[in-house]
């Protein structure tokens, strides 16, 4: 009687490392750009310490800084890959921030509504711009980089007609979405309590999800990774989080963890669970792999195209607002460039280029990329024109991976590198081309074989 060496065997193999992230293709991107991750934060803490004296990449004033000046394109970022998945672009982004953005800052200055009522009101307005473009592209049928090119035009143009090309201010309560932190306990000690709090409920949710992903393999009877790497995985990552929440509570008096960065959290949660643990999350996924297929097997593709345009523009109401409270005010230049920020940050985090291929985390993670590749650059002390250059390559090495292992017919580079390792597990499988399928052996009927 034959024995699942993937669920009994407790030797060490390379192979199992990677199941620390997961298995599939994007969760291989994942793995290699959070190495990418690493590298830039060690290197800038490096080079900062090597020049300027002292480590500033993780000193805990940059870090909240970085989630203060980011957040709202990381918010940005979980909306624009599930349109990606889709195969679809969103370049209004941008300006239907900044086009919410002046009608929230009037509707308190001049209309004198209730922060609360203004939010709402953004929100709203998200709504409604999400439902128009979504309308064009899932039931006229116009592609989505023309109905958002379009829509990047108006919007950019409507936020400067109603706000006259002035700045208008927004009051003190609304900002703390934007420039917010987590308050101080009446308690005799040097870090914020809440703050620590946060971190460790962090871990007991990792601890949890572990156990709970274990069970729920062991149930089904399916292969999970063996208990060495699971014990790992938890511990490495409780550190990073408890090492962060240390960092994010021991900043200078009055700061501690942003409320922009609960707000992240929150989404990257939520939008975790619906793109993995729901049939609407399935079905985006399915319509980005194959749309024809997924139409014959049911799928109501021209819904799933409506709900992610909408939820898109949604987002970028709330990444409007939160950057708007930072500001302090309402401008006429406010969004420029965001759009790109958040696609660069979708393809750098492993979206494939074609869809069907991504994830929430992969996105934050690349988002993170390319915010600590800015900030460490700005700590020291690269012009604009450097950053926007480094920007740009690194973008373009990312798709151009992307695009070649799949020409290759490999998942990732990384998916390259560990199959290196562990070729002699399973036999290769070549790749179909797209007009071929596999095919089953024919069954020798007289022979039984």
């Amino acid at each position: 009687m034959s024995t699942d060496t993937s669920q009994t065997s407790s030797s060490f193999r390379f192979r199992d490392i990677t199941k620390m992230f997961g298995g599939g293709q994007s969760k291989l991107r994942q793995f290699g750009i959070l190495g990418s991750l690493i590298v830039i934060l060690a290197l800038f803490q490096l080079l900062t310490f090597i020049y300027k004296g002292t480590g500033l990449t993780l000193s805990p004033e940059n870090l909240i800084n970085v989630v203060n000046q980011y957040s709202y394109i990381l918010i940005l970022a979980i909306g624009m890959v599930m349109v990606i998945i889709m195969g679809h672009i969103d370049l209004s982004v941008g300006s239907v921030a900044a086009f919410t953005g002046i009608i929230v800052a009037k509707s308190m200055s001049e209309w004198n509504l209730p922060w609360p009522l203004a939010i709402a009101l953004g929100v709203g307005v998200g709504i409604v711009v999400g439902a128009w473009q979504g309308f064009w592209v899932a039931y006229v049928g116009v592609p989505a980089f023309i109905v958002t090119l379009a829509g990047m035009l108006f919007f950019r143009g409507a936020n400067q007609f109603i706000g006259q090309s002035t700045t208008i201010p927004v009051p003190p309560e609304f900002r703390v979405i934007g420039s917010g932190y987590l308050p101080e306990l009446a308690v005799p000690l040097n870090f914020n309590v809440l703050t620590m709090l946060l971190a460790l409920l962090g871990v007991a949710w990792i601890v949890f999800w572990e156990i709970r992903t274990r069970g729920v393999q062991k149930r089904m009877g399916s292969a999970s990774a063996p208990l060495w790497v699971s014990v790992i995985k938890v511990v490495l990552i409780s550190a990073v989080v408890l090492v962060a929440g240390w960092l994010f509570a021991t900043g200078r008096p009055g700061t501690s963890f942003p409320v922009s960065g609960i707000i992240l959290l929150v989404l990257v949660i939520v939008y975790s669970f619906v793109t993995n643990n729901t049939v609407f999350g399935r079905h985006i996924y399915a319509v980005g792999g194959n749309r024809q297929a997924s139409r014959l097997s049911g799928v109501k593709d021209r819904w799933v195209d409506f709900f992610v345009m909408m939820n898109m523009s949604v987002l970028a109401a709330l990444a409007g607002m939160i950057y708007v409270a930072r500001a302090a005010a309402s401008g006429p230049q406010d969004g420029n460039g965001w759009e790109l920020d958040a696609i660069a940050s979708v393809f750098i985090g492993g979206a494939a280029v074609s869809g069907g291929i991504g994830t929430v985390i992969g996105s934050i993670i690349g988002g993170l990329v390319m915010a600590f590749l800015n900030n460490g650059l700005a700590l020291m002390g690269a012009g604009a024109d450097v950053v926007s250059m480094i920007k740009g390559l690194v973008l373009l090495f990312a798709v151009a991976v992307d695009v070649w292992n799949k020409q290759q017919g490999r998942p990732s580079l990384t998916g390259f590198i560990l199959r290196r390792f562990t070729s002699g597990d399973t036999p290769a499988v070549p790749p179909l081309t797209p007009n071929q399928t596999y095919e089953t052996p024919a069954v020798d009927k007289t022979s039984g074989k």
